[in-house]
């Protein structure tokens, strides 16, 4: 049976009586649907944040303590305040205007998806990636840096 509103829309010209009913019916069947989808919405979100919450709590390896620090780690160590500290944190993976390097070369991957080769990481620190600007350095600093880079 059409609804009136159907009945006008199909230009039927007639309306068509609907008893009280199937109008209890039809809204009945409507709550139904939307208590389904907000429980459903309800149930991906809850997922997805203990997926998230799951996922972040990697534990990572502890980064080497100064004292454990070789020469060239120790001028890598400058090298990185110097020209990274302003937008990474060493020991933390929480991000500051760039992400956290805490364990980044015992990772499978980088924030960006490519794994922490240093290859890999010589271009992004020389070219720059994303928002991360080139950073100019000569291949001694170069190489201390990443010496440092592996202590994290």
């Amino acid at each position: 049976m059409l609804s009136a509103k159907d009945a006008e829309r199909k230009g039927l010209g007639r309306t068509v009586e609907t008893s009280a009913a199937e109008e209890s019916w039809a809204l009945y069947d409507r709550e139904q649907m939307q208590r389904r989808i907000l429980f459903s919405l309800f149930a991906l979100l809850t997922g997805g944040v203990v997926l998230c919450c799951v996922a972040g709590c990697r534990s990572l390896p502890p980064s080497m303590p100064p004292s454990q620090w070789n020469a060239q780690e120790a001028r890598g160590a400058q090298v990185f305040e110097q020209y990274c500290a302003r937008c990474h944190y060493a020991t933390s993976t929480r991000g500051k205007h760039g992400p956290g390097l805490q364990a980044l070369t015992k990772l499978r991957s980088m924030p960006s998806g490519a794994p922490p080769t240093d290859d890999r990481l010589t271009d992004v620190i020389l070219h720059g990636h994303g928002m991360m600007p080139a950073t100019a350095l000569t291949d001694s600093q170069l190489k201390d840096l990443l010496a440092y880079l592996h202590t994290l």
